[in-house]
């Protein structure tokens, strides 16, 4: 059956929609829409921007807090440069305490939480390769930070490792020749962390200045650079050695030379032969200006902090990094484009004219309590 529909009921009809239609396409006007039944101008519309994240995540992992310049210095550095060249970057930062597997498991974390850079101090530089792997397998920038992890980074910033173990040796062999023949006694060398690649580095710098200059007695590669290990090789070396034949210590670190000194005092030296350190920290400062430690090895670790921030922003937005000169590293997976900062010896003379004047630590801070007259007596205050 047909359905009859009037001439009235038809007009009426198209009226309607003459009136509702105008209506209609006000509506979706104002709406904003852009709804169309057309597919092809569809298909060829621009597709809307996407709008800008709010927060860059920016991932800090570092390794220990036995060694002062983790927490003192780097972390504080790093978030203060980051905060300045990007407002919206928001740092997650996370401390391993030494410990392989809490590292790993961090660095998991922060890949959830949707960081695009993460800047690494490893804990251990092999055990890192896969977790950075999976980094970039998710489209995460890496930046290998002081130490030169392996695995697929992107960046790495940190000292010539090697030019500080000779810097350090070199300090040592100077004094022990002021003394007479460096050969007349035997050292004992206490090196870094056997999982630190850069402690690799230090020693072969060491041996580089060292070996035949000087009797090498005991030397030991201590774990995790923990002081109370390395007090506990330098008491095994004067067991070994005794005390009297001792004429020098080479640490590689403010931390082990710690653990050295107090060995040495507990022993009952009367006087402390020459021993090295590195990192500048404030009590080995204190100990330099005493008189306890001959040397350190100042690294600028607010430079390092500064161009790690740098690095880690131009990595964030898909740029090269281009501020300062790089060479290329091979971490034993690829060359690494990295930046190597100089370093600089601080013994008794030049406290005022290096760590101090650079502002790394306050003079009154140094020379607070029992050594202020001896902080008097080097000019210092």
């Amino acid at each position: 059956m047909k359905t009859i529909v009037s001439r009235t009921s038809l007009a009426r009809l198209v009226g309607s929609a003459l009136v509702i239609a105008p209506a209609l396409l006000a509506c979706n006007k104002d709406q904003g829409s852009s709804a169309s039944t057309n597919s092809s101008a569809a298909a060829t519309a621009p597709a809307p921007a996407k709008p800008e994240a709010d927060t860059i995540k920016i991932g800090l992992l570092l390794p220990e807090t036995k060694t002062a310049r983790y927490e003192a210095a780097d972390r504080p550095f790093f978030v203060a440069r980051l905060k300045e060249i990007c407002p919206k970057c928001e740092v997650l930062y996370q401390n391993a305490d030494q410990k392989t597997d809490k590292q790993q498991a961090q660095a998991e974390s922060l890949l959830i939480n949707g960081i695009k850079v993460l800047v690494i101090d490893p804990v251990d530089a092999k055990a890192v390769a896969g977790v950075i792997a999976k980094a970039k397998a998710q489209n995460v920038a890496v930046l290998a930070y002081e130490r030169l992890a392996q695995g697929p980074a992107d960046y790495h910033v940190s000292f010539d490792n090697e030019q500080v173990g000779r810097l350090q040796a070199q300090a040592l062999l100077d004094a022990l020749k002021k003394g007479g023949d460096p050969k007349r006694g035997k050292i004992v060398m206490i090196n870094g962390s056997p999982t630190d690649p850069n402690a690799g580095s230090y020693k072969k710098g060491a041996h580089a200045v060292l070996d035949g200059q000087v009797n090498i007695g005991m030397e030991y590669d201590t774990p995790d650079w923990s002081p109370d290990k390395a007090q506990d090789e330098m008491q095994q070396a004067i067991t070994a050695i005794g005390k009297k034949n001792i004429i020098g210590v080479y640490c590689a670190n403010d931390g082990t030379a710690s653990g050295a000194i107090a060995a040495m005092k507990g022993a009952g030296f009367a006087d402390l032969p020459p021993v090295t350190g590195q990192d500048a920290e404030l009590a080995a400062v204190q100990r330099i200006v005493a008189g306890q430690q001959y040397m350190t090895v100042y690294k600028a670790i607010k430079k390092e902090a500064i161009v790690a921030a740098d690095m880690a922003y131009a990595m964030a937005q898909g740029k090269p990094y281009t501020e300062q000169k790089t060479v290329m590293i091979n971490n034993g997976t690829k060359d690494i484009p990295s930046v190597l900062l100089a370093a600089d010896v601080v013994t008794k003379e030049n406290v005022k004219d290096t760590v101090i004047k650079d502002g790394f630590h306050a003079a009154p801070k140094v020379c607070e309590g029992t050594f202020a007259a001896a902080c008097k007596t080097a000019g210092i205050l």
